[in-house]
């Protein structure tokens, strides 16, 4: 009797998944959805998109499943491209600003006292701002648009990153293959180059993929503000902003699932970032 409980404890203890397994599983189930949601985006058609008086305040069901707006436009179909523009636009913004904040990290860990103290001031006086209110200003200044929300989450989304990336670079810099370079006579470029931006490239990659879901959410309240994309385009801020309407005769759906897929995207963004970094981070890559 009791070796069969130890057999069946062995046994558990073998299928029992460990943290990195949980972290690679999930890790791919977000990534999968993500990829899902940016493939259907591109296959749909824009035909139930377009006008369609005869299917007007249709309630979700088999045929419309996320129901249909007031002009009889198919919701599920407005929710993937809406979400696939709105991960486009998060993508190219978060991409800039990850830019902007490897520049000025290095700058500030490798260019002198005087840089670094600058840039630091920089880093202070921008997380001391409101980044929507800031990003209203840009996009406005901009004429709004795509490019108005894209420049706008750019230049208000590098701070936190700057930090991550200098403070890195600083340790990097006392390492001790570092010291070696130096004096066996490598250049500033070269020890940056072949030394100091490979072992960075892993903290910025995690952090660009944390900055998506802060860059779509942010495209998404500007826009439904009235300051960020085109009224024409299916973008989720539009949608929602559309349904605040129609939310009072009972047309529910119009805000839930678009709100809803919203959030689990953002979320998504948010499990496949973490998991990257516990999976980066050498403190915990190996339980």
């Amino acid at each position: 009797m009791n070796e069969m409980v130890l057999s069946m404890r062995r046994n558990l203890g073998q299928t029992r998944l460990n943290r990195r397994q949980h972290t690679i599983i999930a890790s791919t189930l977000a990534a999968a959805f993500l990829l899902a949601v940016i493939i259907a985006g591109f296959l749909l058609g824009n035909d139930r998109i377009n006008t369609h008086l005869e299917a007007r305040y249709m309630a979700p069901s088999l045929q419309y499943i996320f129901g249909t707006d007031w002009l009889g436009r198919d919701m599920f179909t407005r929710t993937i491209k809406g979400l696939t523009l709105s991960i486009g636009v998060g993508v190219t913004a978060a991409s800039l600003s990850a830019l902007i904040a490897l520049v000025l990290g290095l700058l500030a860990a490798t260019m002198g006292r005087v840089v670094d103290t600058a840039i630091t001031w920089m880093v202070d006086l921008c997380l001391g701002m409101p980044h929507l209110v800031v990003i209203i200003l840009i996009a406005f200044a901009l004429g709004g648009g795509m490019k108005g929300v894209i420049v706008g989450v750019a230049l208000t989304h590098w701070p936190s990153l700057t930090r991550v990336i200098r403070a890195e670079v600083l340790q990097l810099r006392a390492a001790e293959f570092v010291q070696v370079s130096r004096r066996l006579g490598r250049s500033r470029y070269w020890v940056a180059t072949r030394h100091i931006l490979p072992h960075v490239m892993p903290q910025l990659f995690v952090g660009l993929i944390l900055l998506f879901p802060h860059a779509i959410l942010h495209e998404a309240a500007v826009t439904f503000l009235g300051f960020g994309l085109s009224p024409h385009q299916p973008a989720i801020g539009i949608i929602l902003s559309e349904s605040m309407r129609h939310l009072s005769t009972g047309m529910w759906w119009l805000a839930f699932f678009p709100g809803l897929l919203l959030l689990v995207i953002v979320r998504a963004f948010d499990i496949l970032g973490d998991n990257l970094r516990m999976l980066i981070d050498p403190h915990s890559a190996h339980e």
